[in-house]
């Protein structure tokens, strides 16, 4: 008997507070710093993709919303650094579950996750991104790629970043190593 009135006390008390509505739209939130949400395909400083098409994010995806096909590089279309590229870059929004597990698996850093959320949409076409859609932004300094590599000959000069005093080749490297 005394249940329905304390399910009726629980309405009367919220019935004459104020509601508190978020204006969305107008008032966007920020984030938390270490949000999860859209997806980025990052840049060398020259313009090059880190994209070495590798498809390990693809196979740590938990809910098979990415994929990948690698290309390969020629010395007159190169678009990273290495031997392959990511030549189809495609992640399925309406499968994405927002883990991380793909950044994770990336060997390069080439794959991680910006603070934006807005991926709602109404056509089902528009929720899955493609590698241009994903691709960071040429910053100042960058070219569009493909062009051939300006950090380096080597491969090794765009992941490894060698102090200038260790690039004499008679002292040892950090890792006991000569550098060559």
């Amino acid at each position: 008997m005394f249940d329905a009135f304390k399910g009726f006390g629980v309405t009367f008390s919220t019935m004459f507070k104020k509601v508190v509505t978020e204006q969305y739209p107008e008032d966007f939130r920020p984030t938390a710093p270490r949000y999860h949400g859209l997806h980025q395909l990052n840049r060398h400083p020259d313009g090059l993709e880190k994209c070495v098409g590798c498809e390990l994010c693809a196979w740590a995806c938990p809910a098979d919303a990415i994929y990948v096909e690698g290309g390969d590089n020629t010395e007159d279309q190169r678009f990273s650094p290495g031997e392959r590229y990511g030549a189809v870059y495609q992640i399925n929004y309406l499968r994405c579950i927002g883990c991380g597990l793909c950044v994770e698996a990336c060997p390069t850093r080439s794959l991680t996750m910006i603070n934006f959320y807005e991926l709602a949409d109404d056509d089902r076409q528009n929720l899955i991104y493609t590698k241009e859609q994903l691709m960071a932004p040429l910053l100042p300094g960058m070219e569009a790629p493909p062009h051939p590599m300006r950090l380096g000959d080597r491969e090794q000069d765009y992941y490894v970043r060698i102090p200038e005093q260790a690039a004499d080749p008679e002292v040892p490297h950090p890792a006991g190593e000569k550098v060559k």
